[in-house]
């Protein structure tokens, strides 16, 4: 096992081992744990009880976040038509058709979120090999197909996330960052928290929320108490 730094050590030794903590006390925490130099992220890991096996136990989708997430993300817009001033309009970053994805075949991948209008998805499914394992495919159940671009961008830019559940069952988001206030980052763990919530498949069996911790960039986790 690799050495803790003595930051680290310190850090950790604010954290009471094993216990959870109301969000409000959790975000205060993990904040005060954060002695790095740069504008650290704060992220939260939920474990679920969920069989993965199960296609309707693999949880997939976006939401935006009431207070963003600190990092406005590099937007791509491939459409055709009037949807190319649309998707300028509202801010995309760069817009483009067919000669955008001989780019992207050419190694070309200089933005972070890609959404596409759905009549150009039979060319974007050619470059399934290079955009699938970075998870840059626009997907329906993402908003990230859609033929209103303009929403889509702007809520992208105003700190949507997708969230996906890996194999194990567990649910990694961003929450803000550490100058965010405690009542922004609780109320960005709220809008997750009660979302994973509301959308809990039926066939779930035994506790659904079996572990939740927020932590920064290389700082020690903090549990959060779960309500179900």
């Amino acid at each position: 096992m690799a050495k803790r730094s003595k930051r680290y050590t310190e850090a950790a030794a604010l954290v009471e081992k094993g216990k959870a903590y109301p969000i409000e006390e959790a975000v205060a925490l993990v904040k005060k744990t954060s002695n790095v130099k740069f504008d650290a992220s704060i992220d939260v890991a939920f474990k679920l009880g969920l069989d993965t096996r199960h296609a309707d136990q693999q949880l997939r989708g976006a939401i935006v976040l009431p207070h963003g997430t600190g990092k406005t993300k590099k937007v791509l817009v491939v459409t055709q038509g009037a949807k190319v001033e649309e998707a300028k309009a509202a801010g995309a970053d760069v817009v483009g058709g067919k000669e955008i994805l001989e780019d992207i075949q050419k190694g070309w991948l200089d933005f972070e979120v890609m959404i596409a209008t759905p009549d150009m998805m039979a060319e974007l499914g050619k470059l399934g090999r290079i955009l699938g394992p970075k998870g840059l495919m626009p997907n329906p159940k993402t908003g990230t197909v859609t033929m209103d671009v303009a929403k889509a961008v702007k809520e992208t830019k105003a700190g949507k996330v997708t969230y996906r559940t890996d194999k194990d069952g567990n649910v990694h988001l961003p929450i803000g960052r550490v100058s965010f206030t405690d009542e922004q980052l609780a109320e960005n763990f709220k809008t997750i928290n009660d979302l994973l919530i509301k959308i809990k498949p039926s066939s779930a069996k035994g506790t659904y929320m079996k572990n939740v911790v927020i932590t920064t960039s290389m700082g020690p986790s903090v549990k959060v108490q779960v309500s179900m």
